[in-house]
């Protein structure tokens, strides 16, 4: 946590990367691949793979939104509204480095740094006037740095908070600073559709729209105590969000892990158990692992299952001794599918675990026969022998003629690199 003299004006910057993974993308194509089209110039996009069931929109250029073409949408919608909307293919590797490299340069200007997603990051920039000026000075220097020096544009929001320099930051795109202090919100912020302020989703427009309530300003002006008997606690939260009230400080520490999970969209529907049970066990791979990673075992352990109509069902059990064993993990997953699975195709699976512990010692079982010392012993020798030679470098064998991943969940390994020779680069 990064802390500030109380006698000084709090001054925060939110760092937004313009369309990051197409940004990045497209910057790395102009200075490694030789290419001489700017995607951030065309309709174009970044999706997931359709034959694998992950064809979604995960960044789009500007002339591909002035189309309609929306993040999160599928790649067979976004087509329909723009029929030569280019696709290119997801490159998480790339967008670790490029985001590694903002980074570097924004703790440059503030040791106050939270990373907020791979794309964006909180400055508290509170004292650092003498440094580099007067905040908007400092922000239009920072944002110019970063364009030219790595080639890709962001905005910069900035404010006396956190919230409030993250709404300015999403005001015109692409290549700006926008400032949005206490005293501006009537002007800037109010006026803006209720949806588009932080914590407010779908659902929540919805009932706010049944109130009458469809601007920020008239959510502020609102009694509080109708949102609560609307809302509940998260009415007051917004309440006070539209009246710019954040007290959050920067964190330049991650949060601790309340809980690990994995799941992962098959590219096939799973029509029989033993294929869903070798799911299981590739996300209980990568999930006890981990756990074992971070000195963590999971009391609690669920599963939730995806049909192929997007149906999803979940549930839990509670271990009787917190593990971070393999086998074990996947042996609760296992019941629980047992429990929930009704036959019908299957999607996508996961595995979640919660109530973490460190370092509990298991007490003995006169019935139970299992040999925990010899299984953890076995995983502590995967995992190194995975760290030192890579994930494939050893397997359990009911997985060699599988067209499964053996270690599954998170971003799929071939997200990580792109084969360029299979792309068109222009």
């Amino acid at each position: 946590m990064f802390v500030y003299n109380k006698a000084m004006k709090r001054v925060i910057f939110h760092v937004d990367v313009n369309s990051a993974f197409l940004s990045w993308e497209a910057v790395y194509r102009l200075t490694h691949l030789g290419g001489t089209l700017d995607l951030r110039t065309i309709p174009s996009a970044v999706g997931g793979d359709m034959e694998k069931r992950r064809g979604i929109i995960l960044a789009k250029s500007l002339p591909a939104k002035k189309y309609g073409v929306r993040t999160g949408e599928s790649i067979v919608e976004a087509k329909r509204k723009c029929p030569e909307l280019m696709l290119v293919s997801p490159h998480y590797g790339l967008y670790e480095r490029a985001s590694a490299a903002l980074m570097k340069i924004l703790r440059e200007y503030s040791p106050g740094v939270e990373p907020f997603s791979i794309d964006e990051a909180f400055l508290d920039m509170t004292g650092t006037e003498p440094l580099f000026g007067v905040p908007e000075t400092a922000a239009e220097v920072l944002k110019d740095r970063i364009r030219d020096t790595l080639g890709f544009t962001v905005n910069i929001g900035v404010s006396s908070n956190k919230l409030l320099a993250k709404m300015a930051s999403d005001f015109e795109k692409p290549d700006k600073v926008h400032t949005l202090f206490p005293e501006e919100i009537p002007e800037k912020m109010w006026p803006m559709p209720v949806r588009e302020l932080f914590f407010v989703g779908r659902a929540t427009e919805k009932k706010l729209e049944k109130l009458g309530i469809l601007t920020i300003g008239q959510l502020a002006n609102t009694d509080v105590k109708i949102l609560t008997a609307h809302l509940k606690k998260h009415g007051e939260i917004i309440w006070e969000f539209a009246n710019g009230q954040d007290v959050s400080l920067v964190e330049t520490e991650p949060a601790e892990n309340k809980g690990y999970g994995n799941s992962t969209t098959i590219a096939f529907d799973v029509t029989d158990r033993e294929t869903a049970r070798l799911v299981l066990l590739s996300l209980a791979e990568t999930v006890a692992a981990r756990l074992r990673k971070h000195g963590k075992k999971a009391e609690l352990v669920s599963v939730s299952i995806k049909n192929n109509e997007l149906h999803t069902v979940s549930h839990q059990t509670v271990l009787a001794v917190p593990s971070d064993i393999t086998d074990e993990i996947y042996g609760a997953a296992c019941s629980l599918f047992d429990e929930l699975w009704d036959g019908s195709p299957i999607r996508h699976l996961g595995i979640h675990t919660g109530r973490l512990k460190e370092g509990q010692a298991r007490q003995l079982n006169i019935f139970d026969q299992t040999d925990y010392e010899k299984l953890e012993k076995l995983d502590a020798a995967l995992d190194a022998i995975r760290n030192r030679h890579g994930k494939d470098a050893v397997m359990r064998a009911s997985f060699l003629k599988s067209p499964l991943d053996h270690m599954s969940g998170g971003i799929s390994r071939e997200k990580h690199t792109v084969d360029y020779t299979k792309e068109k680069i222009q």
